[in-house]
């Protein structure tokens, strides 16, 4: 660990250290997080320091006053110039600015009368302010980069979840039309989708100036229904191939805290993906266990030609498909990318465990219902 300077030992010469940590419980609960805390309240480096906690739910104001592109995110508000630190090293980014900051801290104190003569090399107080201010402006030019592509890789999200509500009422007019579902099956579904599609728009006008995670909406529901209304949407995808739908979904589940519609999306991709993978003849699996006393976790296996152990990361990744398989499925490969964001967002995971030519099960895990936002 980097030696820090010691503090004034006037302790009216301290000046104050003013933090604000953005994060949500989840993040809060991190190995990083929980150290920089700690760091903060147990070491002395020369400034009185306060640390405000946020959490970005509750207030969302804070992404856009602060630009924030991701959380957890620590920001320096005092002294001046602003700074902002995000991403998993929050701690780390925190001890390699702080020798800077005291070193600006003892540079004020001193007073420009005893700056340094140029001559032997040393740097000014003006230069050492213009190096912090490049430093700052660089940072800030870098989070604006960031801030743009991550508007792009959103609105991308958001168009490919249209693709869902319009595929199912393809389908629904195809059964329709094929005698399978009557009229009044093909009304619900359609209506259904319809307001899908019209709250989709809705996200696509405020995610430019909001964070997509902001527009979720948990709430305590159950994942049955939801994983049945998913097969029946798709049921044209596997009715007539010949191939087996086993599911094992217990009746006493309980209840998850969660948004209905992103959960919705995230069957309906992983389904999806299970049917079109799949041989015709082949079998998928979906059950749905009581893992923990905080977690459910879905599985969703199909018989298709497996993921390979160096891939199965990357494939969580925008735009990744694999070679062995894009030539004869269509698609973008951003459907298991959004099914990541959505699963981080309620503070679970997705995962998937396959070997090459024996299928592979996708498994992503969803809070429990526990009072979570009663009043």
């Amino acid at each position: 660990m980097e030696r820090l300077a010691a503090p004034p030992a006037d302790p009216s010469e301290r000046r104050h250290l003013k933090l604000l940590l953005v994060a949500a419980s989840h993040h809060r609960a991190s190995a990083d997080v929980r150290s920089l805390v700690a760091f903060l309240e147990r070491e002395d480096f020369g400034f009185d320091v306060s640390l405000e906690l946020a959490d970005p739910a509750q207030r969302p104001e804070l992404l856009e006053l602060h630009r924030l592109v991701a959380t957890p995110a620590l920001i320096k508000l005092e002294p001046t110039p602003k700074q902002v630190f995000a991403g998993n090293t929050l701690l780390q980014q925190l001890r390699n600015w702080l020798p800077r900051w005291q070193q600006q801290e003892v540079v004020s104190g001193l007073g420009m009368s005893l700056r340094p003569a140029e001559s032997d090399g040393s740097r000014t107080q003006r230069e050492l302010q213009l190096e912090d201010q490049l430093l700052v402006l660089r940072q800030e030019n870098e989070a604006l980069i960031e801030r743009l592509g991550a508007q792009e890789r959103l609105l991308r999200m958001v168009a490919h979840e249209l693709r869902t509500p319009l595929t199912a009422s393809k389908l629904a007019l195809q059964s329709l039309n094929l005698g399978q579902i009557d009229e009044t099956r093909f009304h619900d579904v359609l209506g259904r989708r319809l307001d899908d599609i019209e709250q989709l728009s809705k996200d696509l006008l405020e995610v430019g100036t909001t964070r997509w995670e902001a527009l979720f909406n948990p709430q305590r529901l159950a994942m049955g229904p939801i994983a049945a209304e998913a097969i029946l949407e798709l049921e044209k995808l596997w009715v007539g191939r010949g191939l087996e739908l086993m599911t094992d979904i217990p009746s006493d589940l309980p209840d998850v805290y969660a948004d209905q519609r992103r959960m919705r999306q995230v069957f309906l991709n992983l389904l999806e993906n299970a049917f079109k993978y799949s041989p015709d003849r082949g079998t998928v699996n979906l059950s749905i266990l009581h893992r923990t006393n905080q977690w459910l976790q879905v599985s969703i296996c199909d018989s298709g030609p497996g993921i390979p152990g160096d891939e199965q990361e990357r494939i969580f990744q925008e735009r990744v498909r694999l070679p062995q398989t894009s030539s004869s499925t269509s698609g973008f490969g951003v459907g298991l990318s959004v099914c990541r964001r959505i699963t981080e967002v309620h503070g679970g995971r997705i995962w998937v465990v396959s070997e090459p030519g024996e299928g592979a099960c996708f498994h992503f895990t969803v809070p429990v219902w526990d009072g979570q936002g009663s009043t």
